[in-house]
């Protein structure tokens, strides 16, 4: 273990391919550290050999492909694994004729051996031969991970820098990627006493001055009346949320119709902040945002170009599969806008799928397989499909889209979903489904008194008047106190029926600052709660969060309408989807591969294996009902 991760280590600081619209690593499995051409022979690529070897360590040296090699999931582990031997293998190939200097390698692995701390001469063999290398085998490693980076860098160098048509189109599809962001227009007033800090927010609100307030009593930006930014004809500059500290911000930039703060505390201060004007976030004119749009289509432009390269390997490869344990079956998925798609690339997307590794924890390969075939695939498939469809479909819409195909078919959706608009009663009526996501629930600062019998806390909770400490007080009494801290209502801090004790009974007593709970049993002793500052469970108002609703509703609905867009313009490509067909014939393949289990043979010699007890307990293709198993997990956009 304390090997693979050294070798994982090793070859995560090497170069990325870039190849279908994702980071690809050229190196970073087992199966490319072996010469393809020492060991058994298992296919060759045009001609190179790729050894059994290889295409066992590439498969060992991922805890997902290692989880299986039986059933439907090991049949499609297989298929990844050579897919991505073959994929290697051409680009090997593809940059043999790429120089790189034996100084550059030097450079790379002192580079390693430094990040890894092995540069002692011992350490460093040791920790390769623990991985199975040597120095000159890692050093071709290198080499040819360099040469793969410098062949990347040509391509991308001779991408055409994007045009004014291409800027244009990408601005007005990705309005939400060129805003400014939120400001406000507002004064502050920062003191280093809470109480007093309390006594201008009452005053503030009572109707004085905020400005001369913030003059005469602000330990920051005082000389200018407490402005957040420098005053200019008379009003403050606006200024963003990062301005400010941050429970500070988020409390101001809260309060989007203006208004006061209540008194906030933050790194031992306490703030108040009058929010004059808040400015929403809007769009950029295009000459201010035009560097940014500049960088990112040129950056689809070359993403676009490596894919090309990556896909125009792939498209005349020539395979022979040498060992029978190692043929693997590749049938086109789907076809669409007259091109194939081979069922590896539904397995490489099912594969690379964030919360595909987290069901293989969860339940059986044979499940897995199931929920994977029945949701997870289906969509994959439905996703290739509008990635191949994609650069047909935008230039029949006469689109000047750039990027790879998954960043083509997003601008497509991105098109149809460009008029989408949110009405005010849209807003509203997201705000009455969903009142609890904008209720702040209550909190206080408490302090917990613990007594033996119900009695003692109960003559502690009525004589206690505030007037002396209450830890000193609840000692004498005969209790034992700890100290809460802040607590929010639910957050667990507090026993739950203390909790509803403190912030939801509607009986708490005043003493002093703070307020008393009744006794409530806890465990097996009788607690009585202390709380200071309590602030009661509120919900904010509409007008608060309505421009946040908004842009969550608008999000939502562009989503829904551009992907409805997108499926009705792949629609009229008539697309063939073979994935049932493809899974039926290798779910058959499976079965007719897996052994056969021996039948029973009774005392007379005869088979006494029922039928019964031959057959299945569910059907295969549907888990058992008293299963309960998640839900398979979402394709990855």
């Amino acid at each position: 273990m304390k090997n693979k991760k050294f070798v994982n280590g090793l070859l995560g600081v090497l170069a990325l391919l870039l190849v279908v619209g994702m980071a690809y690593q050229f190196t970073p499995n087992l199966g490319s550290l072996f010469n393809r051409q020492t060991g058994t022979p298992a296919l060759t690529v045009n001609g190179t050999t790729v050894t059994v070897e290889a295409l066992e360590a590439a498969r060992r040296a991922n805890p997902v492909l290692a989880s299986t090699d039986t059933g439907v999931l090991g049949d499609d582990f297989k298929t990844f694994v050579v897919a991505q031997q073959i994929r290697q293998t051409l680009v090997q190939n593809a940059v043999k004729g790429v120089k790189v200097s034996r100084a550059d390698v030097a450079a790379k692995v002192k580079e390693v051996r430094e990040a890894n701390q092995l540069t002692d001469n011992k350490a460093w063999t040791d920790a390769l031969q623990g991985a199975g290398l040597t120095d000159s085998s890692y050093r071709e490693q290198v080499r040819q991970s360099l040469a793969v980076e410098r062949r990347v860098e040509e391509i991308k160098k001779a991408v055409p820098a994007a045009t004014d048509a291409e800027l244009q189109a990408y601005y007005d599809l990705n309005p939400g990627k060129f805003q400014t962001d939120a400001r406000i227009q507002g004064r502050q007033i920062v003191v280093a006493d809470k109480a007093k800090a309390q006594a201008l927010l009452k005053q503030a609100r009572g109707g004085a001055d905020f400005a001369a307030l913030a003059k005469a009593n602000s330990t920051e930006f005082g000389e200018r009346g407490g402005a957040l930014g420098p005053v200019e004809n008379g009003v403050p500059r606006p200024v963003a949320q990062v301005a400010l500290p941050a429970e500070v911000g988020a409390a101001a930039f809260a309060l989007t119709s203006g208004g006061l703060t209540d008194v906030i505390e933050s790194g031992g201060k306490f703030y108040i902040v009058k929010v004059e004007k808040y400015l929403a976030p809007a769009a950029k004119p295009f000459a201010d945002a035009k560097t940014d749009i500049t960088a990112a289509v040129n950056e689809q432009k070359k993403n676009a170009a490596v894919e090309a390269w990556a896909t125009g390997l792939e498209k005349d490869a020539k395979i022979e599969f040498k060992d029978p344990n190692w043929k693997v079956e590749d049938p086109t998925v789907a076809t669409v806008a007259g091109r194939d798609i081979p069922y590896s690339k539904a397995v490489e997307q099912v594969v690379n799928n964030q919360q595909f590794s987290a069901l293989l924890q969860q339940v059986q390969p044979e499940q897995a397989s199931q929920l994977v075939n029945s949701i997870l695939k289906p969509q994959v498939v439905q996703q290739l499909i509008q990635g191949y469809a994609a650069p047909t479909i935008a230039e029949r819409l006469k689109l000047n889209l750039t990027g790879t195909q998954q960043e083509i078919a997003a601008g497509i959706a991105a098109y149809g979903a460009r008029n989408v608009k949110v009405t005010d009663a849209e807003v509203q009526a997201f705000y009455m489904k969903n009142a609890a996501q904008f209720q702040t629930p209550a909190s206080g600062t408490v302090f917990e008194a613990s007594f033996k019998d119900e009695a003692k806390a109960l003559a502690f909770r009525n004589s206690y008047d505030g007037g002396a400490d209450f830890n000193a007080a609840a000692v004498k009494a005969g209790g034992t106190v700890s100290e809460r801290g802040q607590v929010t209502a639910g957050d667990g801090k507090l026993d739950a029926a203390l909790d509803a004790a403190v912030f939801t009974a509607k009986d708490l007593r005043s003493a002093g600052e703070g307020s008393l709970s009744d006794p409530v049993k806890v465990g097996e002793r009788y607690s009585v709660a202390y709380v200071t500052d309590l602030k009661p469970a509120a919900t904010q108002p509409l007008s608060a969060v309505s421009e946040q609703i908004r842009s969550q509703v608008l999000s939502q609905k562009q989503s829904e309408e551009g992907q409805k867009f997108l499926a009705a313009q792949v629609a009229t490509l008539k697309p063939k989807d073979n994935l049932k067909a493809v899974l039926a014939a290798q779910q058959k393949r499976v079965d007719a591969a897996a052994p056969k289990a021996a039948p029973n043979k009774d005392s007379a010699g005869q088979d006494s294996t029922s039928q019964d007890s031959a057959a299945p307990a569910t059907d295969s293709k549907t888990p058992a009902k008293d299963d309960k198993a998640p839900a398979a997990p979402p394709a990855d956009r």
